[in-house]
This record gives structure tokens, C-alpha cells and sequence, in this order.
């Protein structure tokens, strides 16, 4: 989404700037005369006095097939980015947590697409400079070949790292940052509740505990002291005490 536009940028500047190409030591000019070319216009500059003179004419020179089709194709590139970068915007939605990767890949193949028909016209009429129509034979690259292949890099760098959201879609893996559904309906953090035991009762006449004395007693593997006479208080007692009395 940074990258995008900054290509988008370079290369605007790269097609409507006379600089794809600069021509020195023109026969029957001055010395100091610098013709600069570009897609739509071509400049005559002077290193002495620092004059620009643009809106030049040169039939030869704007007749030639890579001229036209570099038009034609850094229009298109530049177009085909701004409706990319509409599309990447609706899909990556930085205002909310979970992007749309599908909408997101598409932008990105549309930014790959839009950097790669900046490239082809730059890297196409570097390599036929010098075979383009000139009247001197120092032809040198201007600063518009070298801003539009930067900015025709990083189109092509901002759609492949795009399109991963595209391909993750496509291998049918949930994309990092989306929440994982909850298939129980019961939340997670409660817990279950113990299922309930009816335990039976046993009461007796003398006592209201849910067991009986003879089986309190057959569990026990050492010998119950004598129950004594409630009546009688013994205050002398000094025998070692059984676990009941305690």
C-alpha cells in the first residue's frame, strides 16, 4: 500500500518529463546546447546561462513506433494503478481487523500488471536509444528511463506481496489474522457443572447421620473404646485415647 503510489509517482513524473534521453555536441549548435527528449515534449537547455526553452518540434523524432506505443503504455500503466489501488484499499480495510484477501490479491495483480507496462517501454526504448532519429551521435540516458524502471519495480514488488493474499486464498488456508470460529455453543472459560448423586439414607432411632453405627464400625481396622455411662464422670481416667473419643 506504500509502494503503490510512490511507482505510481515515478512514474507519472517519467512519462510527462522531457528527459528519457539528453543529445550533447549538436552539429551547427551551440556547445553548451542540451536537447533533452521525452515522450510528449522535447526541451533545449543551455549549461551557461541555465535557459530552458520546452514545446520544441521534431516530426522524426515523435514519428518513431517506440514513441507511440510508450505513450500508449505508460498511459495505461498509470490508469490501470489508480483503479489497482482502489481495489487493494476496499480489500486490506485498515480501519478494520480481518482484510478481505480475495479483493486484496486481485489489486495486488493489478499493481503487478500496471509495473510490469511501465518496464517494458523503459527497458525497450533504453535498449533502441541510440537507433531513434538524432542529428549527433552523443546520446546519453535521461533521468526518466531511471525514475520509471524504479517506479515500474515497485509496482511489481507491491503486487507480488499483495497477491500472497490472493494464494493463500486460492490453498484453501485460513489467512493469519482472522479468529477462529467457536463450534461448542457453551463458553470455554465455565466450567462444567458436576453431574448430581442421590446418595441413600439410613436413619436410625437414636441417630440422624446417613449411616449406621455397625457399619461405621466394620470399616474401622482398630478397636472402638467402650461407650461409658453418661451418668458417671470418671475424672481419673490416665489410658491412652482412641481416635473416637478424640
Amino acid at each position: 500500500m506504500v509502494l503503490a503510489p510512490c511507482g505510481w509517482i515515478l512514474e507519472l513524473v517519467s512519462t510527462v518529463a522531457p528527459g528519457w534521453r539528453t543529445i550533447n555536441n549538436i552539429p551547427g549548435e551551440s556547445i553548451d546546447l542540451v536537447l533533452q527528449q521525452g515522450l510528449w515534449d522535447i526541451c533545449k537547455t543551455f549549461s551557461s546561462s541555465r535557459d530552458i526553452l520546452c514545446n520544441q518540434q521534431d516530426t522524426q523524432y515523435f514519428s518513431a513506433q517506440i514513441i507511440q506505443i510508450a505513450r500508449g503504455l505508460m498511459l495505461a500503466s498509470l490508469i490501470l494503478n489508480v483503479i489497482a489501488f482502489g481495489v487493494a484499499s476496499a480489500g486490506v480495510r485498515c480501519w478494520r481487523d480481518t482484510p478481505h484477501w480475495t479483493i486484496a490479491g486481485v489489486g495486488g495483480v493489478l499493481i503487478f500488471i500496471s509495473g510490469v507496462l511501465t518496464i517494458i517501454p523503459v527497458a525497450w526504448y533504453t535498449h533502441i536509444m541510440t537507433t531513434i532519429f538524432s542529428t549527433s551521435t552523443d546520446i546519453r540516458v535521461g533521468y526518466c528511463l531511471v525514475l520509471g524502471f524504479i517506479g515500474g519495480c515497485l509496482e511489481v514488488l507491491a503486487g507480488l506481496v499483495m497477491s500472497i493474499g490472493l494464494c493463500r486464498r486460492c490453498d484453501g488456508r485460513r489467512p493469519r489474522g482472522r479468529p477462529a470460529t467457536r463450534s461448542a455453543t457453551r463458553p470455554t472459560d465455565r466450567p462444567m457443572p458436576l453431574p448430581r448423586v442421590t446418595v441413600p439414607r439410613s436413619y436410625t432411632s437414636e441417630s440422624s447421620v446417613p449411616y449406621s453405627q455397625k457399619s461405621l464400625d466394620d470399616d474401622l481396622d482398630f478397636p472402638r473404646a467402650k461407650t461409658r455411662d453418661r451418668g458417671v464422670v470418671n475424672t481419673s481416667y490416665s489410658g491412652r485415647p482412641y481416635d473416637a473419643d478424640l
